[in-house]
């Protein structure tokens, strides 16, 4: 769903810079968006705390690493922003909400400092304020209304495809 929203607001995957920001390590939406996107054509650096992103995911999947937010943002074209989850984790990774949100939250005024437009994705559900404030999900730049549109969208093609009917039935 992420990759043909891409698509459809850019044109193509093909030598898209893509980041994913956030919650690396208990994600399951990013090694399945590495994984695709790197098969289309694009390059794809993850970006995080050290904490959340996985010791080796650069050398085993080809990835580019950053831990520097800003940096991050102004290299890529897209930035998928994954959701914090702390269900997943057994342990205290980073020191608090609020000092994430400073360190890695993507705010209006950190997208307006940048040299370029960039477009803005979350698989939700959003953290608002966490790793966007409001005024950056609800922007102009965001894609994350599209996403949901498209993900039931291709879930529903991929369920009749798999269902072996035919459109003349």
């Amino acid at each position: 769903m992420d990759a043909f929203s891409i698509k459809e607001k850019t044109g193509t995957l093909q030598g898209r810079k893509v980041a994913l920001i956030g919650d690396i390590l208990h994600s399951r939406v990013a090694q399945s968006n590495i994984y695709l996107l790197k098969k289309m054509g694009a390059e794809v650096l993850v970006c995080g705390p050290p904490t959340l992103i996985p010791k080796h995911i650069g050398e085993a999947l080809g990835v580019q690493v950053s831990y520097n937010l800003k940096e991050t943002l102004e290299w890529c074209d897209v930035a998928n922003v994954l959701r914090i989850q702390l269900e997943r984790q057994n342990q205290v990774l980073f020191s608090s909400l609020r000092e994430y949100n400073l360190a890695y939250g993507i705010s209006k005024e950190l997208l307006d400092s940048l040299k370029k437009q960039i477009v803005i994705m979350h698989p939700g559900p959003i953290n608002r304020g966490v790793e966007l404030n409001s005024d950056v999900a609800d922007s102009d730049q965001s894609i994350i209304l599209q996403q949901v549109e498209n993900g039931v969208a291709v879930r529903m093609a991929v369920l009749y495809l798999l269902s072996g009917r035919t459109l003349a039935e």
